[in-house]
């Protein structure tokens, strides 16, 4: 796949999202003002900035999932890797007294490690990254049980140093995301890696035909998923103080419900960061204004089922009408 093709696919691509962000900030628009007109406190500052703040990690993990999808792969084991990764941060910090640095850095190097694993595994055996993710997914999780002994640790204030420290009601966790939002973004928009990765997951064959080995770009998104989960770890558990074994429970589906409402394919080879972000903060003030509202947690899955359905058939008949008007 020669450089013409690779500027032409990219083209496309940004043209998709430049109306995917108008379409998602316009749901996402009156989604804030229908949960204000029928709540009395959910359109005030403060419950806004509450909203900001409890999203980092998610945002993180879809950070990761769209680069991931794009290539064509999926990985189902980032919400266990949060659990593991900050179950490591914990025990490092609570048992050996690692300050808050080193414990944040042993975290999303374990990450990092786990996302390659899955990445090599995926490429070495040819095997379905869905299965290997699978099976990663379930290996964090008992890994995380069996170092804590399924026990929470407990940091105290050594650990809240990242979390507590905010801009204008915002904490710092909240603008790393950010950061990593327009960092990943630009990566897929902007780079010959993202131009590369959304080539792979149009066509994988055509670009080992012409002379581009897919594996490192695969083995790569895996990698970055894995290093953002273990970060978003780190802030988990500078948020709470404390490390569950338990954290990240269903983060996975939540980070792919994200990027689908998003309007990235789940056939890969399109996506974008920037919309995947716009449906993290869809699915949070979603929740935040049903709970404002009283409705129950099976109500709000029920809900938030359909809303992902619906994000679904309208990207099917989006991917129909773009193909009839080619």
């Amino acid at each position: 796949m020669n450089a013409s093709a690779l500027k032409q696919l990219a083209r496309k691509a940004t043209q998709s999202a430049k109306a995917d962000y108008v379409g998602l900030a316009a749901a996402l628009g009156l989604l804030i003002l229908g949960f204000g007109l029928a709540t009395e406190h959910f359109l005030t500052l403060r419950n806004l900035r509450t909203i900001a703040n409890q999203i980092p990690s998610a945002a993180l993990l879809a950070t990761g999932m769209t680069l991931v999808l794009v290539a064509a792969e999926i990985d189902l084991s980032v919400g266990s890797l949060i659990g593991f990764c900050g179950a490591v941060m914990g025990v490092l910090m609570a048992q050996r007294g690692w300050p808050l640095w080193a414990g944040a850095t042993a975290a999303a190097a374990v990450g990092l490690a786990c996302g390659l694993f899955n990445g090599l595994v995926t490429i070495r055996w040819k095997l379905p990254s869905f299965i290997v993710t699978l099976g990663m997914l379930e290996i964090a999780r008992g890994a995380g049980h069996l170092i804590t002994r399924s026990e929470t640790q407990y940091i105290g204030a050594r650990a809240a140093g990242i979390a507590q420290c905010e801009v204008l009601g915002l904490s710092l966790p909240f603008f790393l995301a950010l950061g990593a939002v327009c960092l990943g973004q630009f990566v897929l928009t902007r780079t010959i890696f993202g131009r590369m990765l959304t080539a792979i997951g149009t066509n994988a064959e055509a670009v080992r035909l012409s002379g581009v080995n897919p594996a490192p770009y695969r083995a790569a998104v895996f990698a970055l998923s894995g290093l953002l989960a273990g970060i978003g770890a780190v802030i988990d558990t500078s948020r709470f103080q404390s490390a569950n074994p338990n954290a990240g429970l269903g983060m996975e589906l939540q980070a792919i419900a994200a990027v689908v409402i998003g309007g990235t394919s789940l056939m890969g080879g399109r996506g974008s960061v920037v919309c995947s972000f716009i449906g993290v903060l869809i699915i949070a003030v979603l929740n935040s204004g049903l709970v404002a509202m009283n409705v129950r947690d099976e109500t709000k899955r029920l809900v938030t089922g359909f809303v992902i359905i619906a994000a679904v058939i309208l990207d099917h008949y989006r991917r129909r009408m773009s193909r009839v008007s080619e």
